[in-house]
């Protein structure tokens, strides 16, 4: 023995094994697969906005064209509130697997369409099956992954809607243009096998709870009148006179009974702790879709920029929603109510900016920079409020849980630009600027409701 020789089992330090990430190999199919889905439902929702005058003129359905969106929405209130609860009870895949073959019937039938009401037939199923994909995802997060993984895999979610932000329109077009628009709906169900293959050996190893909460009653029926509801909407954004009037009570009064069923109790007034979590994802997602809604209108009739350039400028929040999400996903030394805090305090300094633009004083860039900021901070709340919303549920609630912070969005966004859309029509006679003003009121009202219900979002001690 060679004692000049020192032993490196006692002078080395031992090596650490390296903390496994969202691509590890236990990891990575699932996340894959997951993040295909959701860049294919994000394509297919940005695709379908592009092609849909084309279908509509073609199918001679002008008239049914507000309902082919809004028939997909309500009926994904369905998909969203039956999920979550299936989840709970059996585990997510039932829901993952209903969900896909929803969402691809749907395509399918919409793409071989001969008539509008065909077409509107699918898109109900698909909005159904869409529905049902959403929370038996987050499940899937809650309980395959561990809660230091959750941020970047949220993180991972916003990087497959931002893509198909980006290029989705662009590409929706060229389909339409050297394909014909059938091929927007039936090349997605061709990519979305691969992905749920990705996904089949995630789901195997996820078992269903051993402790199942009993449901609410009647939540079937409350969910079918949230759609109702949703619909309603859209109907009496057509309507004019007391028609519309009458439609537009009528829908928020049964949003609002239904969706309290629906809801965690405390979610309608914010109480604090996980009501509060579910409420600021829907205040925050209608602040920055009621903005978005306007922007590029505001851009083209205020400011004379085209449709091209508009896009761009719109295109700027998804980054700033991507950046957002990615700081949450990677500086885990932030606690999570300090990034609803700056989160809530950016959306408010953005849209306040971004809303600047109804005034034709204002330069484009520095709506675009306001723009900039407010996806900036929706990016680093969207993540964290689903990941706040995981940690305070039990196993058996985590998918009734998820169901309603995407109702709660659903339904929030759907009043929110109903409210308005009525409003803009209201004052469109009196001025551009006024209509304009109306609008933005009720955004930047919303992103300031928003950082007070961020400080309600810590558990009661």
């Amino acid at each position: 023995m060679n004692v000049g020789m020192s032993n490196p089992d006692l002078t080395q330090p031992a090596a650490t094994p390296r903390a496994e990430g969202i691509l590890s190999p236990t990891y990575r199919a699932a996340t894959i697969g997951m993040v295909a889905l959701i860049s294919l439902l994000a394509f297919e929702a940005l695709a379908v906005t592009t092609a849909m005058p084309t279908v509509a003129r073609e199918l001679d359905g002008l008239r049914l064209y507000a309902l082919a969106f809004g028939g997909l929405l309500a009926t994904s209130v369905i998909g969203m509130a039956l999920s979550g609860r299936w989840s709970d009870r059996k585990g997510p895949a039932p829901a993952v697997w209903t969900g896909l073959l929803g969402f691809v019937a749907g395509l399918l039938i919409a793409g071989f369409a001969h008539d509008m009401p065909t077409l509107i037939i699918g898109r109900l199923v698909q909005g159904l099956g869409a529905g049902c994909l959403s929370p038996a995802l987050y499940v899937i997060v809650a309980r395959l992954y561990p809660e230091s993984l959750r941020p970047k895999v949220f993180a991972s979610f916003s990087a497959g809607w931002v893509l198909p932000a980006l290029i989705g329109p662009a590409i929706s077009g060229a389909i339409v243009e050297h394909f014909g628009w059938r091929w927007v709906f039936l090349a997605v169900p061709l990519l979305a096998l691969p992905a749920a293959a990705a996904l089949r050996g995630a789901l195997n190893s996820l078992a269903a709870p051993t402790h199942v909460q009993e449901d609410k009653p009647g939540r079937m029926v409350n969910a079918i009148g949230a759609a109702v509801g949703t619909c309603l909407l859209f109907i009496a954004g057509q309507e004019r006179g007391w028609a519309a009037v009458v439609s537009f009570i009528s829908a928020v009064t049964i949003l609002f009974v239904c969706g309290h069923r629906l809801l965690p109790a405390g979610t309608l007034r914010a109480a604090r702790g996980l009501p509060a979590v579910i409420a600021l994802r829907g205040v925050a997602a209608s602040a920055f879709f009621g903005a978005e809604a306007f922007l590029p209108l505001v851009f083209s009739t205020q400011h004379g920029l085209s449709p091209t350039w508009s896009g761009l400028a719109i295109s700027v929040g998804a980054i700033g929603w991507f950046s957002g999400s990615w700081y949450q996903g990677h500086y885990a030394a932030i606690s999570r109510q300090a990034l609803l805090t700056r989160g809530t305090a950016l959306m408010v300094l953005g849209v306040v900016t971004a809303s600047l633009a109804t005034f034709p004083w204002m330069p484009v860039y520095a709506a675009v920079l306001g723009w900039l900021l407010t996806g900036l901070g929706m990016g680093m709340l969207y993540g964290t409020v689903a990941i706040l919303a995981l940690s305070m549920s039990g196993e058996h609630e985590q998918g009734s849980n998820s169901s309603a912070l995407q109702l709660c969005e659903s339904l929030m966004v759907a009043t929110t630009l109903a409210i308005g859309g009525t409003l803009f029509a209201a004052l469109l006679n009196v001025s551009h600027t006024a209509a304009f003003v109306a609008n933005f009121a009720i955004t930047v009202v919303l992103a300031v409701l928003g950082t007070i219900v961020a400080r309600r979002t810590q558990t009661p001690t």
